[in-house]
């Protein structure tokens, strides 16, 4: 019986590796085995980061500072070798910050000042007082268990999901949620951050990143909480004094391309945010994310690595605020009739130390764990981990909603604290762990070339209606709809 257990394992284990290499060219492991050498080595994207983190500080998409941030990922590929680097301009709503003074108290006339942060695509101009009122965790059925009660007064939502919420209760996007309160025709959105310490959160209240209007504002955990239990005693009122800017302005996303040999019309997209919030240098989110994606192309220049179809490694801005150079991006390749060379989309957002790979179809297992078993045998601490998911809010979603698949590097963890600083004033490069960085380049940099080399992609380009039934069996429908982006009719 034992005998027969250890010839069951070990054909298994001939069977995988027969696959695996199938799967694959024989010369993979010796250029992935390069590729690590090569980013352990000479990686520049910690370097890189801290430069930029210290020289430009915050890259808020249309600021002074976001086209410093544009001009530093141009040089960068340049400086790598790459001779086809773009600008992809477009024009987008731009919104800043101006002063806020929230206050809160049993009335008008006994007022105390709580701190708070504005967030993105709030009016210009704001002077409002009204009753608050308690509306949970902000989704549909807390506004549908209370027909009417946030009609012309200010809703207090929770930003994720509240301790003893019905189990499976699934949140919504904070820009979902301001939705659904003006939808039900509050004037005002108070939003209680998750994070305890007085954390302030900011970001896009805004489906469409455009001008919402309403304000919407963010007080930390405590406060919130604390409001919260006022609100059970007695009726809270809240007066909101807000200025804000708004206006159009230009911005770029940064293309730098690498010519495939074989296959160069299938295009294989490599992307990160550059852009960040203006509270902090925005090293978290998105600096480890697109600034790896850099150093991924430094090391295929390093190396000189030829695979078969087309890479684009893209630097989108505008993501904080509504996915804006992504979707100008699927835009123009609509328009000039060039998305269906897409053949895959790779996205690089807060990814840290990866140990594992992730796809939006099932249909990439074989081929991401192939690759991944190589990655393994060059480093065990690659788990080689593999999830077949589609979710929303980052780069990826533009290429998705129009059939691309799309996919990146998963399982690993953000730096310690790092999670807690999530689009706060804390988000600075002391947070930034440096081998973390290289696991990502290199594990990724092994995924992409796997990916760019590939005699066939086992991940289809969908159809519109397939793209449609991929949506509904992920349950994106009602957070798509509330987003305006359900292009269906049923």
């Amino acid at each position: 019986m034992l005998q027969k257990k250890y010839w069951a394992a070990s054909a298994f284990a001939f069977l995988f590796s027969f696959q695996t290499m199938a799967q694959g060219d024989p010369a993979w492991p010796g250029v992935f085995q390069k590729i690590n050498t090569e980013v352990q080595t000479n990686s520049k994207a910690y370097s890189s980061l801290k430069t930029a983190s210290e020289t430009i500080g915050h890259r808020m998409t249309g600021s002074e500072n976001g086209k410093k941030a544009e001009e530093f990922a141009y040089n960068l590929f340049k400086a790598y070798g790459f001779t086809d680097v773009k600008y992809q301009p477009f024009e987008v709503e731009s919104w800043s910050r101006g002063d806020l003074k929230l206050q809160v108290g049993p009335d008008a006339s006994h007022l105390r000042q709580v701190k708070s942060v504005s967030l993105a695509h709030s009016p210009v101009k704001v002077n409002l007082t009204g009753q608050v009122v308690d509306m949970g965790n902000g989704l549909e059925a807390d506004y549908s268990a209370k027909p009417n009660a946030v009609k012309g007064k200010i809703a207090l939502v929770y930003l994720g999901v509240l301790p003893g919420s019905p189990e499976g209760t699934r949140s919504l996007h904070r820009s979902e949620k301001t939705a659904l309160a003006i939808k039900n025709g509050a004037k005002g959105i108070i939003i209680i951050n998750t994070v305890a310490g007085g954390t302030l959160l900011t970001g896009t209240a805004s489906v469409t990143g455009k001008l919402i209007t309403i304000p919407a504002v963010c007080i930390g955990l405590e406060d919130g909480m604390k409001l919260k239990e006022q609100l059970k005693k007695e009726p809270v009122t809240a007066k909101v004094d807000m200025s804000n800017f708004s206006g159009k302005i230009k911005a770029r996303n940064v293309i730098a391309t690498l010519k495939g040999t074989s296959l160069a019309n299938e295009k294989i997209v490599v992307g990160g945010h550059l852009d960040s919030w203006d509270l902090a240098t925005g090293a978290i989110d998105n600096g480890i994310g697109s600034f790896s994606v850099i150093d991924m192309a430094r090391t295929f220049q390093a190396l000189k690595l030829k695979p078969k179809r087309t890479i684009e490694f893209v630097m989108f801005m505008g993501e904080e605020e509504g996915l804006l150079g992504s979707e100008a991006y699927v835009a123009e390749a609509i328009k000039n009739k060039t998305i269906h060379q897409l053949a895959f989309m790779l996205n690089y957002d807060m990814t840290n130390d990866p140990k594992g790979y992730s796809a939006s179809q099932e249909s990439c297992r074989g081929l991401f764990q192939s690759i991944g078993a190589m990655a393994a045998q060059i480093d065990t601490t690659f788990k080689n981990s593999f999830s077949a998911r589609a979710g929303l809010h980052s780069d990826h979603q533009p290429f998705m909603l129009h059939g691309v698949p799309t996919g990146g590097s998963s399982g690993g963890k953000l730096p310690k604290g790092a999670g807690d600083c999530y689009h706060a004033d804390c988000d600075s490069f002391e947070l930034v762990d440096e081998q973390g960085m290289k696991n990502t380049v290199r594990f990724s940099s092994m995924l992409l070339y796997g990916l760019a080399d590939a005699p066939t992609l086992p991940a289809k380009h969908l159809t519109d209606e397939e793209t449609k039934a991929f949506l509904l069996q992920s349950n994106l429908k009602e957070p798509l709809k509330i987003a305006g982006e359900w292009r269906w009719k049923d």
